[in-house]
């Protein structure tokens, strides 16, 4: 049995090969560093600054950090922030686990339909659905104007609109679709036998939905609880929009220090605090599955 033996063409080859796998793996590593990394630890850097006459000092200070937890509202809006996207990812995913589990049970055509339409406002405008959001919850929106042709109230409800109550809506309304989607993906990636294998085993549509279906479906849920909460965290535009007065979240509030107070670095370290909530989240979120997987 022989073997080519390298010619001296192969060299050039080679070493073209090389310097290809050397240039992907460069842009592989290099544009997130540049574009991600470096962003965040320059973030983590100017925190550490300080704002003083509206001029940046470049001395290093913890002074940002101890402002967020002794001074202001900065403290009580963070934890208010967080209690209101803790209610809106577990309503979002009880009710999208409810939904994908229908859009699971039926059939390959009727789910595609069904998924597509819960999907299609993921390709609208972001304002143009909570413009939509606020034509409803308005005094003369849709709800009102509904609740009031079946005598149910007698006058426009005011809390609807520019409420906590409204933020909680329109948060649950426009971040719904990114809840179902992955839990319906990871349901979709489970066996058919094994439900057939259940039905012959004579076990219920309730035993196989709490058995199978809701076990295998947990990397979805824990999926979508982590894009839930991380999106709904970090929103400071719906707020704003639907919640009024009401809607002073901790977006905003690190959005007023880059736009209006120009103090980026109390905005810098509530940024970073804010990135290390939402990364807590994914970690929490990994390590339960994590868990689960060893039992």
């Amino acid at each position: 049995m022989s073997t080519r033996q390298p010619t001296a063409s192969d060299v050039p080859r080679r070493r073209g090969a090389a310097a290809t796998a050397v240039l992907w793996h460069g842009l592989n590593l290099g544009l997130p560093l540049i574009f991600v990394v470096i962003p965040i630890l320059s973030f983590v850097l100017v925190s550490f600054w300080t704002l003083e006459d509206g001029q940046i000092v470049h001395t290093l200070t913890l002074a940002n950090y101890r402002a967020f937890f002794t001074e202001g509202s900065y403290l009580p809006v963070y934890l208010a922030t967080v209690g209101l996207s803790l209610q809106v990812t577990l309503v979002n995913v009880v009710l999208a686990t409810a939904i994908a589990v229908f859009i699971f049970r039926r059939t390959p055509r009727v789910r595609f339909l069904i998924l597509m339409s819960f999907m299609l406002p993921l390709f609208m405008s972001y304002i143009i659905k909570v413009y939509s959001i606020r034509s409803i919850l308005g005094q003369r929106g849709l709800l009102n104007e509904g609740l009031m042709a079946l005598g149910l109230v007698d006058q426009p409800i005011e809390a609807l609109l520019f409420s906590r109550t409204a933020i909680f809506i329109a948060l649950a309304v426009l971040y719904l679709p990114y809840a179902i989607l992955p839990i319906y993906l990871a349901l979709d990636r489970i066996p058919a036998n094994y439900l057939a294998a259940s039905a012959d085993l004579g076990a219920t549509s309730y035993q196989a939905l709490r058995d199978i279906v809701l076990p295998l479906g947990r990397p979805g849920i824990a999926a979508a609880t982590v894009f839930t909460f991380i999106l709904t965290f970090g929103d400071f535009v719906t707020p704003q929009m639907v919640g009024g007065t009401q809607g002073f979240t901790f977006g905003r509030i690190v959005f007023s220090q880059f736009g209006l107070a120009l103090n980026w670095p109390l905005g810098s370290a509530l940024a970073v605090i804010l990135l290390a909530t939402t990364l807590l989240a994914v970690a929490l979120a990994g390590l339960t599955l994590r868990r689960e997987h060893v039992r």
